[in-house]
């Protein structure tokens, strides 16, 4: 058995690094877009896509009962709500185009959205506000919960562009119903109607 110089087996191991190195460039300048392996694309775009079909669920339901709020705190949770609706929408663009960004396609209409959404419509002709805010205060539980989904996700392909944005809106989102929560809490003993 004849041994190989050990001259031959360092210039392959570079020659393959080089290799895997034009293999990956060469892939890099297919998808002109990012460094995330396709998989990364794969498997991160869907994620994002139901994460933001649950946005846009929230945001509509948040603005439902925005528009039909009664009641003696009327004016506080009407802007309370409003304040959400706002906060939810302005995620939506980012989302959608991180999606993009990435190399993946988003969702392109109203029926998409309903097909993709985790978040139940809630199409009832009248709900009491403390059952609006406590419907809102759990969904926002839900969407916390997805997006730490997302985030995990987004950490097995290294991608802390999308990653770190998922912690700003998991803030948010958390903030949402930390206000939902203290809304409809009542200290034991109290007589407070909300």
């Amino acid at each position: 058995m004849r041994r190989r110089p050990r001259v031959e087996v360092v210039s392959q191991t570079v020659n393959d690094k080089q290799e895997s190195k034009k293999t990956a460039l060469r892939a890099l300048r297919r998808s002109g877009i990012t460094d995330l392996s396709s998989e990364a694309t794969r498997d991160i775009s869907p994620a994002l896509n139901g994460l933001l079909a649950d946005v846009f669920a929230l945001y509509l339901k948040t603005k439902n009962f925005h528009w039909h709020m009664s009641g003696s705190h009327f004016r506080d949770y009407y802007l309370l709500l409003d304040e959400h609706g706002d906060q939810l929408y302005a995620t939506t663009d980012p989302i959608a185009e991180r999606v993009r960004k990435i190399g993946g396609i988003t969702l392109r209409s109203i029926g998409q959205i309903a097909r993709t959404q985790r978040i139940a419509d809630n199409d009832a002709e009248y709900v009491e506000p403390r059952d609006m805010l406590a419907e809102l205060r759990d969904d926002n539980l839900r969407l916390t919960s997805a997006m730490r989904e997302v985030h995990n996700t987004c950490d097995d392909y290294h991608d802390v562009a999308t990653a770190s944005l998922r912690e700003v809106w998991i803030d948010e989102t958390e903030q949402r119903t930390w206000f939902l929560y203290e809304v409809l809490h009542q200290p034991p003993g109290s007589n407070i109607c909300a």
